[in-house]
């Protein structure tokens, strides 16, 4: 079937309307009528070239949340009708330790990203940003009712990412999390830390989001740019959450972390990392990363979500309006996600 999108037809080339095959539903997948879809830095990365060359046109999105309108003959989870998502992936191998293990998202063989990669029939994923999606069963979320559609598009990304490291690493009462930066993964990180129940802080450049961390589930904030900052925080964090998509002062972090602390990066930096070994033995500190989670993880993340009254803080915007937003996004000028209405994808 052909449906309605919109594409980047080359790199740095703006985003305009056009229409897109979608394949047949086959016995396992999931025709889904997308309702909202979430613009994420990846989108924009992508677009414009900034990870190597891409199979253009490419149609973004993998914050996606619509209602089921066809199921095929095999499927027993969904039903038409029912509110479903679809995150960063739509298929991976299965059978590696990694998928067998709920860790799809590293499959050995290679995931299959939502968009701009190509599927086990060799066809090139589409994303979100278009009227309608099909999807094998097995890669699509249950959204339960309690979340509001737009607010719960940016969790399939922005909130698996988050969510993924606080619960690996044991984010709870009695642990001190910090999280560096308060942009579309920062606040989201907040909100579910604080669900959690641990005290968090906002590490961020400058005390102007002061309000807004505290809004969002904050104990503290400092700003990073306050060199103080650093010997007041010094040994402070059982984990750090690095939210934030340029270079930073690795080491300075690291030395915030208390003996066994993590700090795990989740942003998409540019360059290399300069890490001073001591340290990390110094106080048996690890530096790791973190990329979405697989789909139980996701899952769960959902329902926890759900349960704790948690969406993420959108702006719903009109698609003829996309090309503004990743303008804002640049600028950070969103608090603190775009939402497209997929409704107006024409």
């Amino acid at each position: 079937m052909r449906v309605n999108a919109y594409a980047a037809p080359a790199a740095g080339r703006p985003l305009a309307p056009t229409t897109i095959e979608r394949r047949a539903v086959g016995p396992n997948d999931v025709l889904i009528a997308i309702e909202y879809a979430g613009i994420c830095h990846s989108d924009i990365h992508t677009v414009n070239g900034d990870w190597g060359p891409q199979p253009f046109p490419v149609v973004p999105g993998h914050e996606i949340v619509g209602t089921v309108s066809e199921v095929g003959a095999d499927v027993t989870k969904y039903q038409v009708g029912d509110r479903v998502g679809v995150g960063c992936m739509v298929n991976s191998c299965g059978e590696c330790a990694h998928c067998r293990r709920g860790d799809e998202q590293y499959c050995l063989n290679g995931m299959v990203p939502t968009y701009a990669g190509t599927d086990r029939d060799g066809t090139t994923t589409q994303g979100g940003y278009s009227t309608h999606v099909v999807v094998d069963a097995d890669y699509v979320l249950s959204v339960p009712d309690g979340l509001d559609a737009a607010a719960a598009a940016p969790l399939l990304c922005a909130g698996i990412t988050t969510y993924a490291p606080l619960r690996r690493w044991g984010a709870g009462p009695g642990k001190k999390v910090a999280v560096v930066g308060l942009g579309g993964l920062g606040h989201m990180a907040v909100k579910i830390a604080h669900a959690m129940g641990t005290e968090v802080t906002v590490l961020s450049q400058s005390l102007k989001k002061q309000e807004d961390a505290r809004r969002l589930g904050a104990d503290h904030y400092h700003a990073t740019s306050d060199p103080d900052t650093f010997t007041e925080l010094a040994g402070r964090f059982d984990l750090i959450i690095n939210t934030v998509s340029a270079d930073i002062d690795t080491n300075a972090y690291l030395g915030l972390l208390t003996v066994d602390g993590a700090m795990v990066n989740v942003g998409a930096a540019p360059g290399p990392l300069t890490v001073n070994g001591f340290l990390l033995g110094s106080a048996r500190r690890v530096l790791t990363g973190s990329m979405i989670g697989g789909i139980a993880l996701t899952q769960e993340m959902l329902d926890f979500c759900a349960e704790h009254g948690i969406g993420a803080d959108v702006e719903v915007i009109s698609a003829d309006r996309i090309n503004d937003a990743y303008a804002r996004v640049l600028a950070s000028d969103v608090r603190y996600r775009f939402v497209i209405d997929a409704a107006t994808i024409a």
